[in-house]
């Protein structure tokens, strides 16, 4: 049995009907990414910018490779900080001001900070739901994979290999998403 294409795979073939559906899933994470980092005003036009840039170059897009939702994550990481160069350029100096590098560093750290929760929270919820549980218990309430287990009821060599699991899958998404050429 063939399996219905998903949004990912019909935006990286080029599928026009898929845009509307993209912006739908994906909108209002660009969005919000984009109003933390620069505001509201900004905001509208940089999601706009990035679904633009996204559609000329869905051919770059590989859904083997991480989700829409990450690729989307990178280009919008990268359109926040040209639009922040952009801005501090035509910003007139004063003098107790901080020099534009300073505060353009500053200003894309922030930016990437903010991305690099948003895409975490995006890649653990393309874990299970036990996975996710026992991540949770291990790196965020800091317990050990015996106390894990004995909270959980699950065996401790399936904890152990939960956590090893979801790590690894973690860092494939993660890396799908570093590095890549985001116009």
């Amino acid at each position: 049995m063939q399996h219905a294409p998903t949004i990912d795979e019909r935006f990286a073939h080029g599928d026009d009907s898929v845009l509307r559906a993209a912006y739908d899933e994906h909108g209002s994470l660009v969005y919000s990414l984009c109003r933390r980092s620069v505001g509201a005003d900004l905001a509208h036009d940089i999601t706009q910018e990035v679904f633009v840039a996204a559609w000329r170059r869905r051919s770059t897009f590989d859904p083997s490779r991480g989700s829409l939702g990450a690729w989307l994550t990178g280009i919008t990481k990268h359109k926040i900080v040209d639009v922040v160069r952009r801005e501090s350029r035509h910003r007139p100096e004063r003098a107790d001001a901080a020099p534009a590098a300073l505060d353009e560093s500053g200003t894309a750290e922030q930016i990437g900070l903010i991305s690099d929760r948003m895409l975490l929270a995006d890649a653990l919820q393309t874990l299970p739901a036990r996975c996710r549980e026992v991540l949770d218990l291990a790196f965020v309430r800091d317990l050990t994979h015996q106390q894990i287990s004995d909270t959980t009821g699950l065996p401790l060599g399936t904890v152990k290999s939960d956590v090893r699991r979801g790590l690894e899958r973690l860092r494939r998404y993660l890396d799908a998403t570093d590095g890549d050429d985001h116009e």
